[in-house]
């Protein structure tokens, strides 16, 4: 069954053309990733699908489904900045949604018995009493626990989680992702793997998570050059199919070279190209010669910057600790870094990885210990945030502003536009504004200035966000050859993979292990924990049931006791019945005289004694029991 389909699309961003002409279709349960370079334009063909842009060109069109509900999940979710994160989980058109969030009203502001009885009826009949626990479940799973709190109070990492907990419980038949993997830590991301594996889920999404592209997707297309590719299977097989479709137009293309030289000295003898064989010939040669100068020309992100020498002594922290209020960040950690060290960074979002690394290059003070920094160690710290780039510069003026030139081995020097050129920035795009550039191509610019400072200590915290994966290839062989100490704050656990000795793992409560591995071997290592602690707590259980089936006689009940707690439950039964009887009888105003209604109220005493006396006994039973 086909749910999307796109015919003829194009869309354009001033003079660039980021996409024309193209054709894809996507049918039930396909699981489909768009990968290309940051700003070729992933992000608008997503907003184009979602129905948030027009598309451009002549006959063009986007076909949905008509039966198919289709949820977007953006970079940068919208919210209404005055609702909570309640109010905006329940902006749904989804029946189940609406009928709990009319339950949650008649709850909270005690509406007409009908009203109430008829949102109970309405969660009976779509059977929504398991989905409101799912719902807290899922709110819980992406760490969104107060409901009240306003959207504009919220960090873009709340808000990021908060977009994509609604979409999973607003259960739509297909979700387009735009990096969802953003700002979730890596048991999330895990969770959200096993989610979108699901067959009656259809997938559309754009993520730089290669393994996320591994396990999920069995269809990738590429948007290169404006053009669409198609190819089957996951992000393994698309790297090999890539690989023989970049040869077979490397041949292509040496054959058109030569031709082009052929007719280019046709053309040099025949300019006038009066007669109409001639003009053909004209033509098809400028055809050509557009055909050639448009071929592919691989952009190569290359970084050889010269590092500074690195001390004996580098970076030596010693029994540091520090809390904000009851929240231990860190609880007397002490290490010394050596040469050429590379360490990744993971645990939980809040833990305080951010924090830990703010002590290290001493932004912040510690409560207790010190850190010691070597007199030739020079940081290069990469944050989350990045740094405030002005909307209405040049890109030349923001590398230029830090420098005009940096070092390079063997004594040479690269000036700020050739450095550009080498971070993909060509000379016509270094003379774009800013406010121009992609999110990607902000992030690529940002790392370009971290590492002008020729440092040599790195620390990245979230590098991996927004960057393409194409910059991601080319960032990863830098960092394996970088002769200075790295510390590395990731989600990416390809990343992590690639790069890291081994990991400083924050367990919460200021606790921090260190781990000789890569993370896929800590998970390994951390499942069979689990598994072992499974097993360990089934036969504790099992050992426990045995235990109380064997003193049963003695600490639960006997069957005489059994029997007598049954009995006490009928008579709570029969007294509660009296008790309905007797308030009813208040509401006979013609036989309710003076005497009578004394009469009534001492016996309605008499019976709520007697139901909390055998309530008493019954709970007694219970606990025993």
């Amino acid at each position: 069954m086909n749910y999307l389909t796109l015919e003829n699309v194009s869309k354009t961003y001033g003079d660039k053309i980021l996409f024309k002409g193209i054709d894809l279709q996507i049918n039930k349960g396909q699981k489909v990733a768009l990968v290309a370079k940051n700003g070729s334009g992933k992000s608008t063909l997503l907003r184009v699908i979602a129905g948030q842009e027009p598309p451009e060109g002549e006959g063009s069109r986007v076909l949905l489904h008509r039966d198919v509900r289709l949820s977007f999940l953006d970079q940068d979710p919208d919210f209404y900045e005055e609702h909570t994160a309640l109010e905006a989980v329940f902006d749904s058109d989804n029946p189940m949604i609406q009928a709990i969030k009319q339950y949650e009203r008649t709850l909270l502001f005690k509406t007409e018995p009908a009203e109430a009885q008829a949102a109970i009826t309405r969660m009976d009949d779509l059977k929504a009493w398991d989905f409101e626990a799912r719902i807290q479940e899922i709110l819980t799973r992406f760490e969104i626990n107060q409901m009240d709190q306003l959207i504009r109070n919220m960090s873009g990492g709340q808000k990021k989680r908060l977009a994509l907990a609604k979409l999973i419980i607003d259960e739509p038949e297909m979700v387009i992702l735009d990096e969802p993997t953003n700002h979730l830590d890596l048991d999330m991301i895990e969770w959200l793997e096993e989610y979108l594996s699901q067959p009656n889920i259809t997938v559309f999404m754009v993520t730089h998570d290669r393994y996320f592209l591994e396990r999920v997707c069995d269809q990738i297309v590429e948007l290169d050059r404006g053009n669409l590719y198609r190819y089957s299977g996951n992000y393994s097989a698309f790297l090999e199919k890539k690989a023989i479709r970049h040869e077979n137009e490397t041949i292509e293309l040496d054959k058109d070279k030569k031709l082009l030289r052929k007719e280019l000295e046709w053309v040099n003898r025949s300019p006038q190209a009066r007669s109409t064989k001639a003009k053909s010939r004209v033509d098809a040669y400028y055809d050509l010669k557009d055909k050639v100068g448009g071929a592919r020309v691989e952009g190569e992100m290359q970084i050889d910057l010269k590092g500074q020498r690195l001390g004996k002594k580098i970076l030596e922290a010693h029994n540091i600790s520090k809390s904000f209020g009851d929240l231990k960040i860190v609880e007397g950690f002490s290490y010394k870094f050596m040469k050429h060290e590379k360490v990744g960074i993971v645990g939980p979002n809040g833990v305080g990885k951010s924090t830990f690394l703010q002590l290290l290059t001493e932004q912040i003070r510690p409560d207790g210990g010190k850190i010691v920094v070597g007199g030739n160690t020079v940081f290069g710290f990469y944050t989350q945030e990045g740094i405030q780039l002005s909307e209405d510069k040049r890109v030349i003026d923001v590398i230029q502003d830090i420098a005009e030139y940096i070092p390079l081995d063997k004594g040479q020097k690269l000036t700020a536009p050739q450095l550009l050129e080498r971070f993909l920035f060509d000379r016509k795009q270094q003379q774009v504004y800013v406010s121009q550039l992609s999110g990607g191509e902000r992030r690529r610019l940002y790392l370009l200035s971290v590492l002008m400072e020729n440092p040599n200590f790195l620390i990245l915290d979230e590098p991996t966000n927004d960057l393409d994966i194409i910059t991601l290839n080319v960032l990863e062989e830098f960092l394996l050859e970088f002769p200075g100490c790295i510390i590395i704050v990731s989600h990416d656990r390809y990343f992590l993979d690639k790069l890291v000795d081994h990991l400083f793992i924050f367990e919460g409560n200021g606790r921090i292990k260190d781990f000789n591995g890569d993370y896929s071997d800590y998970r390994v290592l951390q499942k069979e924990r689990e598994r072992e602690q499974r097993r360990e707590e089934r036969a504790e259980q099992q050992k426990q049931k045995q235990a109380e089936k064997q003193d049963a006689p003695q600490n639960g009940l006997s069957y005489e006791e059994r029997k007598e707690m049954n009995k006490i439950e009928k008579e709570i039964s029969k007294l509660e019945d009296k008790k309905k009887q007797l308030e009813a009888q208040f509401l006979d105003a013609v036989q309710l005289t003076p005497e009578r209604i004394t009469q009534l109220a001492k016996e309605l005493d008499e019976v709520k004694e007697k139901i909390e006396e055998k309530e008493l006994l019954w709970m007694e039973y219970a606990e025993r029991a």
